[in-house]
């Protein structure tokens, strides 16, 4: 039997719900991430780590707002950094852990209504691949 390769959009199309925004789940930053968001909301990096982020594992993450969810979601107009969101953000659910371990995928897919599950392990594996590298070089040709 052939399979057909699949693309991302095969196995993931975002719902807009806002649950992958929900609960302290270690949005890490890198020293681009902070540069970024910090510009946009016209602030310095030091203020923006102060006022927006906490330390986990002595890496700086996005806090977590009264709500439950990250301090840059609002309920009517969703992500307010949506255009220099950080990259683990612009990944998801495209993560590097799912090369690592691929059945995260159908986990992950409990939680997130966008996730396609019961999809082969090496059709989303190429697909997180294809992902994780395109937001690789995105950010180096960003960083030049």
């Amino acid at each position: 039997m052939i399979h057909k390769t699949l693309t991302p959009d095969d196995i993931f199309q975002c719902k807009q719900c806002g649950d992958c925004c929900t609960g302290y789940g270690g949005t890490y930053l890198s020293p681009g991430d902070i540069r970024d968001i910090a510009e946009f909301i016209q602030t310095d990096s030091e203020q923006f780590l102060e006022k927006y982020c906490q330390s986990s594992g002595g890496r700086p993450v996005i806090r977590v707002g009264p709500s439950g969810k990250c301090v840059f979601f609002h309920d009517e107009t969703q992500c307010t950094i949506h255009p220099v969101k950080p990259r683990m953000c612009r990944a998801w659910p495209f993560i590097d852990a799912i090369l690592k371990a691929p059945g995260n995928w159908n986990i992950m897919g409990q939680a997130c209504p966008g996730i396609k599950t019961g999809v082969p392990h090496d059709q989303v594996q190429a697909c997180v691949k294809k992902e994780v590298e395109a937001l690789d070089k995105a950010r180096k040709d960003a960083d030049k």
